[in-house]
């Protein structure tokens, strides 16, 4: 008998493998086959599984739910890369507009950056920690760094909290701005290598929660922040 569900919560290849893994150990599964690009898992089995049986045997972090082929199978095509980022652009916009109406009697200065940056990383590392085992295991992905210690995967939404903080309450300013440049830095050199690549890989800028493309957005994110951040370095000196 073969079957199909839909998966969330799979951001990466390590995924695959942990659910195919644990699928496999339920009595009459003789074949498992996830797959993080279209979301699903396909299961060939000796006997008729419920969808209950199977959620039971995955890890918490792993949704189950019907796969209606008739809606699902043509959804690569159908879904442009804009819808598909449509949550990322949102959220910059909404960070965009709080920024300048913080900042309304002088917008785009200085003091606006510094609330633009501070509500990015507050935000953003809002989604990394409702899964942050998730995050990490999509930022391994791609992170130079995080490639190397894992565990730096962990550190990460911590440290932007704490940059957010930083940039909004105006404090250690530079020090802020170096550390931006350098980990956002460090991020961009994975990101354009995965482009260069054509690697499909899960975006991690907004944890594991929404599924979201690597794509040239999530340079161009990144770029922003870098860019604001030079910019303020070079005028303070």
């Amino acid at each position: 008998m073969k079957s199909k569900f839909l998966v969330s919560g799979m951001t990466c290849s390590g995924c695959e493998s942990t659910i195919e893994k644990s699928l496999c150990n339920i009595i009459g599964v003789e074949r498992v086959q996830a797959n993080v690009k279209s979301g699903t898992v396909s299961i060939e089995s000796n006997r008729q599984l419920t969808i209950i049986e199977l959620q039971l045997a995955l890890p918490e972090r792993f949704k189950l739910s019907e796969f209606q082929s008739d809606r699902f199978q043509t959804v690569d095509k159908q879904k442009s890369k804009i819808a598909q980022l449509f949550p990322l652009f949102l959220i910059l916009f909404y960070v965009l507009i709080s920024s300048i109406l913080l900042n309304n009697e002088a917008p785009f200065q200085r003091g606006f950056m510094l609330d633009f940056m501070g509500l990015f990383f507050i935000v953003f590392s809002f989604f990394k920690l409702l899964d942050l085992k998730g995050f990490k295991e999509s930022f391994a992905m791609y992170d130079p760094l995080a490639i190397i210690i894992p565990s730096y995967g962990f550190i990460y939404p911590f440290i932007e909290v704490i940059l957010g903080l930083f940039f909004l309450l105006r404090i250690y300013i530079d020090l802020s701005l170096l550390a931006t440049i350098l980990i956002l830095g460090m991020t961009s050199v994975g990101v354009t290598r995965a482009l260069i690549n054509k690697k499909s890989i899960i975006c991690a800028c907004l944890g594991s929660t929404l599924n979201l493309p690597m794509t040239l957005a999530t340079f161009i994110e990144n770029a922003i922040m870098i860019v604001m951040a030079v910019i303020m370095l070079f005028a303070s000196l």
